[in-house]
Protein backbone atom coordinates (compact mmCIF):
# COMPACT_ATOMS: atom_id res chain seq x y z
CA UNK A 1 0.00 0.00 0.00
CA UNK A 2 1.26 3.42 -0.89
CA UNK A 3 2.26 5.72 1.97
CA UNK A 4 1.74 9.43 1.70
CA UNK A 5 3.51 12.50 3.04
CA UNK A 6 1.46 14.42 5.62
CA UNK A 7 1.05 18.03 6.65
CA UNK A 8 2.61 18.49 10.08
CA UNK A 9 0.53 21.24 11.66
CA UNK A 10 -2.72 20.07 13.25
CA UNK A 11 -3.36 23.65 14.36
CA UNK A 12 -3.73 24.66 10.72
CA UNK A 13 -6.19 21.81 10.21
CA UNK A 14 -8.35 22.99 13.11
CA UNK A 15 -8.42 26.55 11.82
CA UNK A 16 -9.24 25.48 8.27
CA UNK A 17 -12.06 23.22 9.40
CA UNK A 18 -13.65 25.87 11.58
CA UNK A 19 -13.46 28.36 8.71
CA UNK A 20 -14.92 26.22 5.94
CA UNK A 21 -17.70 24.36 7.76
CA UNK A 22 -20.99 26.05 8.48
CA UNK A 23 -23.63 25.51 11.12
CA UNK A 24 -25.89 23.91 8.51
CA UNK A 25 -23.42 21.09 7.81
CA UNK A 26 -24.34 17.62 9.04
CA UNK A 27 -22.31 14.44 8.70
CA UNK A 28 -22.91 10.88 9.85
CA UNK A 29 -20.25 9.00 11.78
CA UNK A 30 -20.57 5.23 12.02
CA UNK A 31 -18.78 2.93 14.44
CA UNK A 32 -19.20 -0.19 16.58
CA UNK A 33 -21.45 1.04 19.37
CA UNK A 34 -21.10 0.27 23.06
CA UNK A 35 -18.39 1.69 25.29
CA UNK A 36 -16.13 2.34 22.30
CA UNK A 37 -18.57 4.60 20.48
CA UNK A 38 -19.48 6.30 23.77
CA UNK A 39 -15.79 7.15 24.16
CA UNK A 40 -15.52 8.34 20.56
CA UNK A 41 -18.49 10.62 21.10
CA UNK A 42 -16.91 12.32 24.09
CA UNK A 43 -13.30 12.37 22.88
CA UNK A 44 -13.75 13.03 19.16
CA UNK A 45 -17.26 13.76 17.94
CA UNK A 46 -18.45 16.34 20.42
CA UNK A 47 -15.22 18.42 20.35
CA UNK A 48 -15.15 18.28 16.54
CA UNK A 49 -18.78 19.26 16.18
CA UNK A 50 -18.34 22.17 18.56
CA UNK A 51 -15.13 23.44 16.97
CA UNK A 52 -16.47 23.18 13.42
CA UNK A 53 -20.01 24.31 14.19
CA UNK A 54 -21.55 21.23 12.60
CA UNK A 55 -23.89 18.41 13.60
CA UNK A 56 -22.53 14.88 13.76
CA UNK A 57 -25.15 12.14 13.61
CA UNK A 58 -24.27 8.56 14.54
CA UNK A 59 -24.98 5.06 13.32
CA UNK A 60 -23.48 1.63 14.00
CA UNK A 61 -22.04 -1.15 11.87
CA UNK A 62 -20.41 -4.55 12.25
CA UNK A 63 -17.74 -4.28 9.55
CA UNK A 64 -16.91 -3.91 5.89
CA UNK A 65 -20.01 -5.68 4.55
CA UNK A 66 -22.37 -2.78 5.27
CA UNK A 67 -19.96 -0.24 3.78
CA UNK A 68 -19.54 -2.35 0.67
CA UNK A 69 -23.29 -2.75 0.29
CA UNK A 70 -23.91 0.99 0.45
CA UNK A 71 -21.17 1.83 -2.03
CA UNK A 72 -22.10 -0.87 -4.55
CA UNK A 73 -25.75 0.14 -4.34
CA UNK A 74 -24.86 3.78 -4.92
CA UNK A 75 -26.80 4.62 -1.76
CA UNK A 76 -24.16 5.83 0.69
CA UNK A 77 -25.56 7.49 3.81
CA UNK A 78 -22.43 7.44 5.97
CA UNK A 79 -19.69 10.07 5.78
CA UNK A 80 -17.03 8.70 8.16
CA UNK A 81 -16.76 5.04 9.11
CA UNK A 82 -14.67 3.28 11.71
CA UNK A 83 -13.34 -0.09 10.55
CA UNK A 84 -10.82 -2.62 11.79
CA UNK A 85 -7.43 -2.76 10.12
CA UNK A 86 -8.11 -5.83 7.99
CA UNK A 87 -11.35 -4.29 6.77
CA UNK A 88 -9.56 -1.01 6.02
CA UNK A 89 -7.01 -2.79 3.88
CA UNK A 90 -9.66 -4.87 2.12
CA UNK A 91 -11.87 -1.83 1.49
CA UNK A 92 -8.94 0.01 -0.06
CA UNK A 93 -8.15 -2.91 -2.34
CA UNK A 94 -11.82 -3.06 -3.40
CA UNK A 95 -11.88 0.65 -4.23
CA UNK A 96 -14.83 1.45 -1.95
CA UNK A 97 -13.16 4.29 -0.01
CA UNK A 98 -12.40 7.89 -0.96
CA UNK A 99 -8.74 8.98 -1.15
CA UNK A 100 -7.79 10.98 1.94
CA UNK A 101 -6.56 14.54 1.58
CA UNK A 102 -3.16 14.56 3.24
CA UNK A 103 -2.76 18.26 2.54
CA UNK A 104 -5.05 18.84 5.52
CA UNK A 105 -4.67 15.54 7.42
CA UNK A 106 -1.54 15.34 9.57
CA UNK A 107 0.18 12.00 10.09
CA UNK A 108 3.10 13.40 12.06
CA UNK A 109 4.02 10.87 14.73
CA UNK A 110 2.25 8.00 12.91
CA UNK A 111 4.01 4.77 12.09
CA UNK A 112 4.05 4.37 8.28
CA UNK A 113 2.04 1.15 8.64
CA UNK A 114 -0.76 2.96 10.45
CA UNK A 115 -2.17 4.90 7.48
CA UNK A 116 -2.60 4.54 3.74
CA UNK A 117 -4.14 6.24 0.71
CA UNK A 118 -7.73 5.87 1.87
CA UNK A 119 -7.62 5.24 5.64
CA UNK A 120 -5.78 6.38 8.75
CA UNK A 121 -5.52 4.70 12.12
CA UNK A 122 -7.46 6.32 14.95
CA UNK A 123 -6.68 3.94 17.83
CA UNK A 124 -4.52 0.99 18.68
CA UNK A 125 -6.32 -1.79 20.46
CA UNK A 126 -5.37 -5.28 21.53
CA UNK A 127 -7.21 -8.57 21.48
CA UNK A 128 -6.19 -9.96 24.83
CA UNK A 129 -6.78 -13.01 26.99
CA UNK A 130 -9.34 -11.88 29.55
CA UNK A 131 -10.47 -13.94 32.51
CA UNK A 132 -12.71 -13.97 35.58
CA UNK A 133 -10.45 -13.40 38.59
CA UNK A 134 -12.98 -14.93 40.97
CA UNK A 135 -13.02 -18.17 39.00
CA UNK A 136 -9.26 -18.58 38.66
CA UNK A 137 -7.93 -16.98 41.84
CA UNK A 138 -4.15 -17.04 42.02
CA UNK A 139 -3.70 -19.26 38.95
CA UNK A 140 -5.19 -17.44 35.96
CA UNK A 141 -4.47 -18.33 32.32
CA UNK A 142 -1.49 -16.30 31.10
CA UNK A 143 -0.97 -17.63 27.57
CA UNK A 144 -3.15 -18.90 24.76
CA UNK A 145 -1.73 -22.36 25.44
CA UNK A 146 -3.38 -22.05 28.86
CA UNK A 147 -6.65 -21.12 27.15
CA UNK A 148 -6.42 -24.34 25.13
CA UNK A 149 -5.58 -26.34 28.29
CA UNK A 150 -9.08 -27.35 29.33
CA UNK A 151 -7.90 -29.78 32.01
CA UNK A 152 -5.71 -27.43 34.04
CA UNK A 153 -7.81 -24.34 33.32
CA UNK A 154 -11.43 -25.53 33.32
CA UNK A 155 -14.23 -23.07 32.66
CA UNK A 156 -16.51 -21.62 30.02
CA UNK A 157 -14.67 -20.15 27.05
CA UNK A 158 -15.38 -17.68 24.27
CA UNK A 159 -13.59 -16.69 21.06
CA UNK A 160 -14.49 -14.24 18.34
CA UNK A 161 -16.32 -15.62 15.31
CA UNK A 162 -13.84 -14.07 12.90
CA UNK A 163 -10.60 -15.40 11.41
CA UNK A 164 -8.74 -12.09 11.84
CA UNK A 165 -6.96 -12.26 15.16
CA UNK A 166 -8.42 -15.65 16.09
CA UNK A 167 -6.17 -17.64 13.76
CA UNK A 168 -3.16 -15.72 15.07
CA UNK A 169 -4.26 -16.75 18.57
CA UNK A 170 -4.45 -20.40 17.50
CA UNK A 171 -0.89 -20.30 16.18
CA UNK A 172 0.35 -18.70 19.40
CA UNK A 173 -1.41 -21.45 21.33
CA UNK A 174 0.48 -23.96 19.18
CA UNK A 175 3.83 -22.41 20.07
CA UNK A 176 4.57 -20.17 17.09
CA UNK A 177 6.74 -17.18 18.20
CA UNK A 178 5.13 -13.75 17.88
CA UNK A 179 7.61 -12.66 15.20
CA UNK A 180 6.90 -15.72 13.02
CA UNK A 181 3.11 -15.55 12.84
CA UNK A 182 2.95 -14.18 9.27
CA UNK A 183 2.33 -15.47 6.74
CA UNK A 184 -0.23 -17.59 8.58
CA UNK A 185 0.25 -21.35 8.43
CA UNK A 186 -3.43 -21.99 7.78
CA UNK A 187 -3.27 -25.77 8.02
CA UNK A 188 -1.62 -25.52 11.41
CA UNK A 189 -3.98 -22.78 12.61
CA UNK A 190 -7.15 -24.64 11.67
CA UNK A 191 -5.80 -27.89 13.12
CA UNK A 192 -5.33 -26.05 16.41
CA UNK A 193 -8.82 -24.56 16.16
CA UNK A 194 -10.23 -28.08 15.80
CA UNK A 195 -8.75 -28.88 19.22
CA UNK A 196 -10.69 -26.11 20.97
CA UNK A 197 -13.91 -25.78 18.95
CA UNK A 198 -15.98 -28.16 21.11
CA UNK A 199 -14.90 -26.29 24.24
CA UNK A 200 -16.05 -22.87 23.04
CA UNK A 201 -19.33 -22.00 24.71
CA UNK A 202 -19.94 -18.75 22.80
CA UNK A 203 -18.51 -17.44 19.54
CA UNK A 204 -18.92 -13.69 19.98
CA UNK A 205 -19.62 -11.37 17.08
CA UNK A 206 -19.48 -7.86 18.57
CA UNK A 207 -17.43 -5.98 21.12
CA UNK A 208 -20.53 -5.21 23.15
CA UNK A 209 -21.44 -8.91 23.28
CA UNK A 210 -17.95 -9.93 24.42
CA UNK A 211 -18.05 -7.42 27.27
CA UNK A 212 -21.49 -8.59 28.34
CA UNK A 213 -20.36 -12.22 28.39
CA UNK A 214 -17.64 -11.55 30.94
CA UNK A 215 -19.73 -9.01 32.87
CA UNK A 216 -22.60 -11.48 33.30
CA UNK A 217 -20.28 -14.33 34.30
CA UNK A 218 -21.42 -16.36 31.31
CA UNK A 219 -17.80 -17.20 30.44
CA UNK A 220 -14.65 -17.53 32.53
CA UNK A 221 -12.08 -16.72 29.85
CA UNK A 222 -12.37 -14.91 26.56
CA UNK A 223 -10.53 -13.27 23.69
CA UNK A 224 -11.62 -9.66 24.02
CA UNK A 225 -10.64 -6.15 23.00
CA UNK A 226 -8.76 -4.59 25.90
CA UNK A 227 -10.85 -1.43 26.04
CA UNK A 228 -14.09 -3.38 26.25
CA UNK A 229 -12.75 -5.38 29.18
CA UNK A 230 -11.37 -2.27 30.89
CA UNK A 231 -14.85 -0.73 30.73
CA UNK A 232 -16.48 -3.62 32.60
CA UNK A 233 -13.60 -3.79 35.10
CA UNK A 234 -14.17 -0.10 35.82
CA UNK A 235 -17.82 -0.99 36.48
CA UNK A 236 -16.72 -3.41 39.20
CA UNK A 237 -16.58 -6.72 37.35
CA UNK A 238 -13.96 -9.08 38.80
CA UNK A 239 -11.86 -9.60 35.69
CA UNK A 240 -8.35 -9.01 34.40
CA UNK A 241 -6.21 -9.57 31.32
CA UNK A 242 -2.66 -9.71 30.06
CA UNK A 243 -0.97 -8.07 27.07
CA UNK A 244 1.25 -11.15 26.80
CA UNK A 245 0.57 -12.66 23.35
CA UNK A 246 -2.00 -10.00 22.59
CA UNK A 247 -2.93 -9.22 18.99
CA UNK A 248 -2.30 -5.51 18.48
CA UNK A 249 -4.21 -3.85 15.71
CA UNK A 250 -5.77 -0.61 14.59
CA UNK A 251 -9.15 0.84 14.01
CA UNK A 252 -9.10 3.30 11.16
CA UNK A 253 -11.27 6.15 9.98
CA UNK A 254 -12.26 6.28 6.32
CA UNK A 255 -14.76 7.96 4.02
CA UNK A 256 -16.90 5.63 1.90
CA UNK A 257 -16.76 6.26 -1.84
CA UNK A 258 -19.70 8.47 -2.71
CA UNK A 259 -20.18 9.85 0.81
CA UNK A 260 -22.81 12.59 0.63
CA UNK A 261 -20.81 15.16 2.61
CA UNK A 262 -17.26 14.28 1.63
CA UNK A 263 -15.68 17.73 1.95
CA UNK A 264 -16.91 18.42 5.47
CA UNK A 265 -16.22 14.81 6.45
CA UNK A 266 -12.61 15.20 5.33
CA UNK A 267 -12.19 18.26 7.55
CA UNK A 268 -13.81 16.50 10.51
CA UNK A 269 -11.65 13.41 9.99
CA UNK A 270 -8.54 15.59 9.98
CA UNK A 271 -9.55 17.10 13.30
CA UNK A 272 -10.26 13.70 14.88
CA UNK A 273 -6.81 12.44 13.88
CA UNK A 274 -5.00 15.43 15.42
CA UNK A 275 -2.90 14.63 18.52
CA UNK A 276 -5.02 16.93 20.69
CA UNK A 277 -8.08 14.83 19.89
CA UNK A 278 -6.35 11.45 20.11
CA UNK A 279 -5.05 12.30 23.57
CA UNK A 280 -8.68 12.52 24.69
CA UNK A 281 -9.50 8.88 23.98
CA UNK A 282 -7.65 7.29 26.94
CA UNK A 283 -9.69 9.52 29.24
CA UNK A 284 -12.78 7.49 28.28
CA UNK A 285 -11.53 4.07 27.17
CA UNK A 286 -8.14 2.37 27.23
CA UNK A 287 -7.28 2.40 23.56
CA UNK A 288 -3.94 3.84 22.48
CA UNK A 289 -3.29 6.80 20.18
CA UNK A 290 -1.84 6.21 16.73
CA UNK A 291 0.27 9.36 16.79
CA UNK A 292 3.06 9.46 19.33
CA UNK A 293 2.47 13.22 19.62
CA UNK A 294 -0.67 12.48 21.62
CA UNK A 295 1.51 11.42 24.53
CA UNK A 296 3.09 14.91 24.52
CA UNK A 297 -0.12 16.90 24.97
CA UNK A 298 -0.10 16.83 28.78
CA UNK A 299 -3.44 14.99 28.79
CA UNK A 300 -2.50 11.29 28.99
CA UNK A 301 -1.30 10.44 32.50
CA UNK A 302 1.66 8.21 33.36
CA UNK A 303 -0.74 5.51 34.58
CA UNK A 304 -2.77 5.69 31.37
CA UNK A 305 0.40 5.34 29.35
CA UNK A 306 1.49 2.36 31.48
CA UNK A 307 -1.61 0.38 30.53
CA UNK A 308 -1.95 1.71 26.97
CA UNK A 309 -1.91 -0.94 24.22
CA UNK A 310 0.28 1.36 22.10
CA UNK A 311 2.86 1.99 24.82
CA UNK A 312 6.18 0.56 23.52
CA UNK A 313 6.63 -1.92 26.39
CA UNK A 314 3.15 -3.37 25.78
CA UNK A 315 3.47 -3.51 22.00
CA UNK A 316 6.69 -5.52 22.43
CA UNK A 317 4.67 -8.39 23.95
CA UNK A 318 2.23 -8.60 21.07
CA UNK A 319 1.72 -9.71 17.50
CA UNK A 320 1.26 -6.67 15.26
CA UNK A 321 -1.52 -7.39 12.77
CA UNK A 322 -0.24 -7.51 9.19
CA UNK A 323 -2.70 -5.43 7.14
CA UNK A 324 -1.10 -6.38 3.82
CA UNK A 325 -1.48 -10.09 4.57
CA UNK A 326 -5.14 -9.70 5.34
CA UNK A 327 -5.79 -7.45 2.35
CA UNK A 328 -4.42 -10.15 0.06
CA UNK A 329 -5.89 -13.19 1.80
CA UNK A 330 -9.03 -12.12 3.65
CA UNK A 331 -11.59 -13.48 1.18
CA UNK A 332 -9.93 -16.89 0.84
CA UNK A 333 -9.37 -17.26 4.58
CA UNK A 334 -12.94 -16.19 5.30
CA UNK A 335 -14.20 -19.03 3.11
CA UNK A 336 -12.12 -21.49 5.11
CA UNK A 337 -13.38 -19.97 8.35
CA UNK A 338 -17.01 -20.17 7.28
CA UNK A 339 -16.55 -23.82 6.37
CA UNK A 340 -14.94 -24.48 9.77
CA UNK A 341 -17.78 -22.76 11.63
CA UNK A 342 -20.55 -24.60 9.75
CA UNK A 343 -19.20 -28.14 10.04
Amino acid sequence: MKRLTALSSSVAVLALSATIASAQDTITFTSFGGAFQDAQREALLNPTAEAMGITILEDTLTGIAEVRAQVLAGAVTWDIVDLGLADCAAAESEGILEPLDYSIISTEGFDPASYSDTWAGIIYFSTVLGYDTGHFGDNPPRTWADFWDVENFPGARSLRNNPVGTLEIALLADGVPIDEIYPLDLDRAFAKMEEIRDHIDVWWTSGAQSAQLIADGEVDMISIWNGRLDAVIDDGVAANYTYNQGIASLDCLAIPRGAPNKEVAMQALAMMLAPEQQANMPQYINYGPTTSLAFDQGIITDEQMRISPSAPENLALQVITDADYWAENRAAVQELWDAFMTR
